[in-house]
């Protein structure tokens, strides 16, 4: 038969209600500690965009959480936010690793979408325009680290969380990862959206951010700039025949910051918009609905 306190004398009642509590409490200890044992804590991960070449994962962690990626340890923001690039070549596998406040660490893989990008074979071209000269070389080099190290910063902005808007409305005349070669020899993919306007048309911020780069002719992009949305996560606009916008300045989503133009190794007028997290080239296209009627 099952004993209560109340079927038992009274001089030991007392001392089974004390003993009954002191079980109830050594309970409580004993799952607060194995919930603070490695490997028992789960971290709530949040992630959104697809996991896929040229894709872009905006994730959320609780306050407290630390996240890996690549053996790197990305920034978070104050409300738990990061992101994360794939290049265009990215492996059919990726993981990262969160690590709670207790030291807890946990990995989550995923499987990478592979990508079909188009190639185009061009024969009869200039073999000047294939190989340019030396000078031509020591100047394009120059200028990449100019924009290389533009890119390098990781900044605590948090505008890569925004919902991206197309910077220009028009014909989509070039897409990210498609490739040339030129009397044989290939070309570096193609990186960005090319979208066809006229000399002067207005381009605006897709997102906010920090202007970190302003050239007015670089060699292979002509008019280049770059503008920092935050935790790596950068846009770069080139062929632009003005910027209106100075190195150093915060800039609002939809507010202007150029015109289009033909400069640079331009074939005609356009707005090439390319993305970067760090070195990690991506897909704008990703980041934006689709493009809208005009």
């Amino acid at each position: 038969m099952k004993k209560t306190a109340a079927s038992l004398p009274f001089f030991l009642s007392g001392i089974y209600l004390e003993l009954r509590e002191l079980m109830v409490r050594l309970l409580q200890i004993t799952l607060l500690f194995l919930l603070m044992l490695p490997g028992t804590v789960t971290t709530a991960l949040e992630l959104n965009g697809e996991w896929q070449q040229g894709g872009v994962i905006i994730g959320k962690v609780p306050q407290g959480t630390h996240v890996e990626y690549r053996g790197k340890k990305l920034q978070i923001s104050a409300a738990g936010e990061f992101v994360i690039g794939l290049g265009r070549d990215a492996a059919a596998q990726a993981s990262l690793v969160t690590i709670a406040h207790n030291g807890a660490r946990k990995e989550h893989r995923f499987a990478v979408k592979q990508r079909t990008y188009k190639i185009q074979k061009v024969t009869g071209v200039p073999q000047q325009t294939v190989e340019p000269d030396p000078a031509q070389v020591e100047r394009a080099k120059r200028e990449a680290q100019m924009a290389a190290d533009a890119r390098k910063g990781d900044l605590p902005l948090t505008f890569f969380s925004q919902k991206f808007e197309w910077p220009l409305i028009g014909p989509v005349t070039g897409v990210y990862g498609s490739q040339r070669f030129y009397n044989g020899v290939p070309n570096s993919p193609h990186y960005g959206v090319d979208i066809a306007k006229p000399v002067g048309t207005l381009v605006k911020a897709p997102a906010g951010g920090v202007v970190t780069l302003v050239h007015p002719d670089m060699f292979f992009s002509g008019g280049t700039l770059i503008i920092d949305h935050g935790h790596g996560l950068l846009s770069t606009f080139i062929h632009l025949s003005e910027v209106l916008v100075k190195t150093g300045d915060a800039i609002t989503q939809g507010q202007a910051i150029a015109k289009v133009g033909k400069t640079g190794r331009a074939t005609g007028p356009h707005l090439d918009w390319r993305m970067n997290w760090f070195e990690e080239r991506v897909d704008p296209q990703l980041l934006v609905a689709p493009m809208p009627a005009e």
